[in-house]
């Protein structure tokens, strides 16, 4: 697991993920020419209550490459 330091609305947050899935996220945010940063911030909107945010972002990376 990697740790990644993120700012969501306003606030530090620390995300553990495995150094694969960090990998892919920061390939998205470059193909879409946005931040990984803004891209966790959308998750984090628009993840449901019962999942965590490290969760979120896996499926939501899954659901990325598979469409």
């Amino acid at each position: 697991m990697k740790k990644l330091s993120v700012s969501l609305s306003g606030h530090q947050t620390s995300i553990s993920l495995e150094p694969e899935f960090i990998l892919e996220l920061q390939r998205i945010a470059k193909n879409q020419n946005t931040s990984v940063a803004a891209i966790i911030s959308n998750i984090d909107k628009t993840r449901s209550a019962n999942s965590n945010l490290s969760s979120a972002i896996r499926v939501w990376i899954l659901n990325n490459i598979k469409n």
